[in-house]
C-alpha cells in the first residue's frame, strides 16, 4: 500500500549543520547510516516522469522504494521490504526484486526491472525524530566527491507544513537554501 510523503527541505552549511545538532542535544549514537543505490532505464524513463527508485539499505535490512508525485502534492512511496541479504545481492547484480509492489508500478509505464540500471548511490547519517511540527531529519550526505547537509521536515498537510517549516527556520536562524532532492543530486555526481 503506497504512503504519502509531504516534506520541506533545506541545504545547510556545516555551521548551520553544527548549530542544529547543538540546539536539539543530538548525540552519535543515535544516528543511523543508510545508503541509496538509485535506478533508471538507459532512456532515463522514470527520470523523465519525474519518478525516483532506490534501494536503501540500513545496518539491518533494506527495501525498494519507488517516489511517484502526487497530483496535489509530495509524493506517493510504494515501498517492498527486503532483507539485508537480498538488498546485497540486488545492488550488487544492478536489479530490483521482482515480483513486488514496486516492480507492478513500474509496469504501468512499460519499466520492466530488466530494463533498469544503477545510476548513482548516496551514503547518509541521518538523525530522524519527532518535534511539534512533523518529523524533523537532519542528513549529512556523501556522493560522488560532494558532501552536503540538509534538514528536512517531514508533514501532514502541505499548506500547514510549508508554513511550520519556515517558521522553524526563522527559529533556528536558518536561511532557505532549496536544493535538488538527493536522487538529482548523486545522478549529477555519478
Amino acid at each position: 500500500m503506497p504512503s504519502r510523503e509531504i516534506e520541506f527541505k533545506t541545504l545547510l552549511t556545516p555551521a548551520e549543520f553544527q548549530a542544529v545538532v547543538a540546539h536539539y542535544q543530538l548525540t552519535p549514537d543515535r544516528r543511523k547510516t543508510q545508503t541509496n543505490y538509485y535506478f533508471d532505464t538507459p532512456k532515463q524513463q522514470l527520470k523523465n516522469q519525474h519518478w525516483g527508485l532506490r534501494i536503501r539499505t540500513y545496518a539491518d535490512y533494506g527495501e525498494q522504494t519507488l517516489k511517484v508525485p502526487a497530483t496535489d502534492g509530495g509524493l506517493w512511496e510504494i515501498t517492498d521490504k527486503l532483507s539485508l541479504q537480498e538488498a546485497a545481492t540486488l545492488t550488487k547484480n544492478g536489479t530490483i526484486k521482482a515480483p513486488g509492489q514496486v516492480a507492478t508500478k513500474l509496469a504501468t509505464i512499460d519499466v520492466a526491472p530488466s530494463d533498469l540500471h544503477p545510476i548513482a548511490s548516496l551514503k547518509t547519517a541521518r538523525w530522524e525524530f519527532a518535534i511539534p511540527e512533523g518529523l524533523l531529519a537532519l542528513d549529512e550526505s556523501w556522493y560522488g566527491s560532494q558532501h552536503d547537509f540538509e534538514l528536512e521536515l517531514e508533514v501532514k498537510d502541505p499548506l500547514q507544513g510549508k508554513e511550520d517549516f519556515h517558521t522553524l527556520l526563522r527559529s533556528l536562524n536558518l536561511n532557505y537554501r532549496p536544493g535538488e532532492n538527493k536522487i538529482a543530486r548523486a545522478f549529477k555526481e555519478k
